[in-house]
């Protein structure tokens, strides 16, 4: 049985159709990172100036490809570190070490996405630990005081 050649202007529109869900995931790929990076900077923004080891709007430059993997690890060590100097600093020691472990943990399996076949486990490993990681420093937010 031989198959039907596809109408004219078939394979145009099918073309269309996969570029057009290529860039709705892209925008919203895009989307989610914003909403990540402005709850990163919100975290970053209230602690102390004195304590902070980045500033919050270093935190952008996470939305730079490739460079982005390599700047988590800055981003979220250095809010762990943060978190640890104001804690240390009010005589807190309750906190460990403030996520710094699980943010760890969350910047490699971030890199080890982009190793094939091996990301089809990191990617969903790294999006829980994600979750959890902000999740976790968010309690640790909310025990500082807002400065208004």
């Amino acid at each position: 049985m031989e198959s039907q050649p596809m109408p004219a202007g078939a394979e145009l529109m099918m073309s269309g159709m996969w570029i057009f869900i290529a860039l709705a995931g892209l925008a919203v790929g895009m989307a989610i990172s914003i909403v990540v990076i402005l709850i990163i900077q919100s975290f970053y923004k209230r602690i102390p100036p004195e304590h902070r080891r980045m500033e919050p709007g270093m935190v952008w430059l996470l939305v730079i490809p490739c460079f982005g993997i390599v700047w988590n690890f800055f981003v979220f060590l250095k809010l762990s570190d943060s978190f640890k100097s104001y804690f240390d600093s009010q005589g807190v020691m309750d906190v460990g070490d403030c996520n710094r472990s699980l943010a760890l943990a969350y910047c490699i399996a971030a890199v080890l996405c982009i190793v094939p076949c091996l990301n089809y486990i990191a990617g969903p490993v790294s999006l829980v630990l994600l979750v959890i990681t902000l999740v976790k420093y968010n309690e640790l937010k909310n025990r500082i005081p807002a400065v208004f």
